[in-house]
Parts: C-alpha cells; structure tokens; sequence
C-alpha cells in the first residue's frame, strides 16, 4: 500500500487501538468500531502556501490525506466555489454568508470526495468489486469511480432514489439491486449479500475508514477560499454525518498545525421527519435513539439509525454548534429561496441547511457580524422534479 508520510494508520474510535491500514480495510477487527485515519502531525512542516503548490482538487492537501496523488482514483473532484450570498445573509442578519457549492463535483455532489478517497483504498488493497448500500447520491459516484479505477460495483439501494442516480449507476456500468423500501431495508439487502461475498470490498458510509476523510476537503477548502479565516459557523444537511465528522476532524487539525486558532460551529440541519441527531443533541445523550417512522421528502438525510452517531454529537458539542430540525415545507421553500435570490441551485437534501440556518438565526444563534457558511451537498437538478412541483404547488 502506497500512502503519505504522515500517515501513521488507522485509529479505533472506540478502542482506540492502532491498526496497519494495509491489513485493516473496514471496520475494527477487534470491537467493530469506525476506523479512522491518524497521523504524525509533527512530522509535517506545512503553510498556506503548501497546499496552493500540491496536486488538484482535492489532492492538493495530499500531506494531510492517506494516499498521494500519484496513485489517486479521481475524476478531478473537489475545488468547489464558495459563493457569496448577500441577500440570504442580510434576511439572516449576518456578516457574510456563503454557500460551499458541492454541486460542481463530477457526478454532482459531494459523495465523489469520499468515493475518490474510498476507491482509491479499495485499489490500494487490490480490489475487484466494491460494494455500498446508499441512498442513491453515493452509488452513482462509487459506480463512476469504480469504472475509473476498472473495477466492478454493486450498489443496493432504496426504490425511492432518484430516477437520476438509477439510471447513471447503470450508465456507469454497475451492477444496481433496487430494494422495495427505504435506507434500511437497502441496508439489511447489502448487509445479506456482502456476507456471501467476502471478496467485495466495501465502501459503505463509516464501513469503509475513508469517505470521511475525503470530505473533510470541504473544510480545507472553505478556509483557503475565506484567506484562512475560519467562518464562524458552518450549517451541514445531516444523515449519517460522514461530512459534519469529516469536515471537524479537518478543523481541528488546522489548528492542530498552527493554520487557524479555533473552531467553527458545526450545526447539524435535520427534517422534523427524521431527526435522531437532533433529538439526542437537545436530551444530552451520548448516542441517539433509532428514529421509528422516518417520514420526508429529504430522501439523502432520511437515515433513521445513523451509526456514527457519538462522533456527530462529540462534533457538535466541541465546536460550539448544535442541531436544528425544521419541516419539510421549509426546506422546499428553502430551495426556492436559493435559487430565485441568489441563483444557487440547491438539492432539495441540502435547502435543510438554508432552512436551518433560517430557524438558528431567529434563534438568535448568530451575531451580526459572523460569517456562515451553508453546505450544498448536492446539485438541484437531482430534485429538479420534486422542486418544480413544490413551485407548481403554489400557483406559480
């Protein structure tokens, strides 16, 4: 296994043993805990300067990722916009709001970070087939970077994803198994197969040790784009988290390196319809409760039983931030806003940010002069359907 410098392997986040990334693909072998990439931060000597003068997109924070550009799977992800929306910040009374644009990615959304870092590890390990449950978002880009790398994908996923991600997981080549239901049922379909099929590698959410660490570029880049001012809050659209873990993990190392000094807020943004991160936030818990009746329009963060749960809320509690939910009519009216102010075209998934920064501004949340930050994890043409007929709804 080729990797970088400071890569040192793969901590427990539980038992916090240290593991050879080349020997460990998935999960704790000891206790079944999230893996997650450590290294050496003292042996790195890095400045701003550093990263302008590395690889693309993404990789050019190769010093602080697993694997070097030289051996990266990538279609050029990452390298987004950071738009600046003037309009949404004066109706929030803000300083500045921004809108970190994931939409531009490859297959348009953010998942090509964590995909282009999973596959890559999946390549590293000699990889034939890998393997995902997803909500639809995340199987296109696996089944795209699978065809990168030459390697086959088979991808379980729900009835209720988009026409779109159906239809280019098979453009792609990949193998796709449509299960009648949501997440879950997916999930259990995916869970029944890889345990005949030993020889998949999986790059599910928090199986696979490095689609966090891919997004956690999101972070980086806001910051580079900002002159390396941390924004004072970020607002992320939240199911499994993957992003809001990531995207802390890069802060703190930031100011573990001496680029920055503090934290951002990290605020994780839920549909009333299904909301187990917030629920466990407000009561204090240490892990959340399994969500019963997930019921909303937001397919990409209905996720009833996020797994990574105490890493979520560990990420909202030491930056300061919190977690909102707000219903399903103010996340489509959310993404009207979006686009009709300031042009932006935001998935209906990711307006639960706009919408929850909207409820944490009356709220008081904010101050007048703070710069926020808003996560559109995904283009709006994936829901173009469902935000036209909200539109149509309305008379217009």
């Amino acid at each position: 296994m080729e990797t970088t410098d400071a890569f040192t392997g793969l901590r427990c986040t539980d038992c916090e043993t240290l593991f050879d990334a080349a020997e460990t693909p998935g999960r704790c072998p000891d206790c079944g805990g999230i893996l997650d990439p450590e290294y050496d931060y003292d042996a790195l000597d890095v400045t701003p300067e550093t990263f302008s003068g590395e690889g693309r997109g993404l990789w050019r924070y190769e010093s602080l990722l697993p694997f070097p550009e030289s051996v990266a799977v990538t279609l050029d992800e990452g390298n987004t916009p950071l738009v600046e929306a003037p309009n949404l910040a004066e109706e929030l009374g803000v300083g500045q709001m921004y809108i970190k644009d994931e939409g531009r990615n490859p297959t348009g959304t953010f998942k090509d970070r964590g995909q282009a870092m999973a596959v890559t590890a999946a390549a590293q390990h000699d990889a034939e087939t890998i393997a995902l449950a997803t909500a639809g978002n995340a199987g296109q880009a696996a089944s795209a970077y699978a065809a990168n790398a030459g390697m086959d994908s088979e991808t379980f996923i729900p009835t209720r994803a988009s026409f779109i991600n159906k239809a280019m997981i098979n453009v792609h080549g990949g193998e796709m198994t449509v299960v009648e239901g949501r997440i879950g049922d997916a999930g259990a379909a995916y869970d029944d197969a890889i345990a005949d099929h030993p020889e998949w590698h999986s790059v599910k959410t928090f199986v696979t040790p490095y689609r966090h660490e891919g997004k956690k570029t999101m972070l980086y880049e806001t910051v580079e784009q900002l002159d390396w001012e941390l924004p004072d809050h970020v607002v992320y659209p939240t199911g499994g988290g993957v992003g809001l873990v990531g995207m802390h993990k890069a802060a703190t190392e930031l100011r573990e390196l001496g680029l920055t000094d503090d934290l951002p807020a990290m605020w994780a943004a839920q549909s009333e319809g299904c909301a187990p991160i917030v629920k466990a936030f407000e009561s204090g818990a240490d892990e959340h409760e399994p969500w019963e009746q997930p019921d909303t329009i937001c397919g990409g963060i209905e996720i009833p039983d996020p797994g990574a749960s105490p890493l979520i809320l560990d990420a909202l509690e030491e930056s300061g931030g919190g977690a909102v939910a707000t219903p399903d009519e103010e996340i489509l009216e959310a993404a009207l806003t979006v686009a009709q102010k300031e042009g932006v075209e935001m998935g209906v998934t990711c307006s639960a940010a706009t919408s929850g920064a909207q409820t944490l501004a009356q709220e008081g949340e904010f101050g007048e002069d703070d710069t926020v930050v808003l996560l559109n994890t995904g283009a709006g043409s994936k829901d173009a359907d469902v935000i036209r007929s909200h539109l149509m709804s309305k008379g217009i």
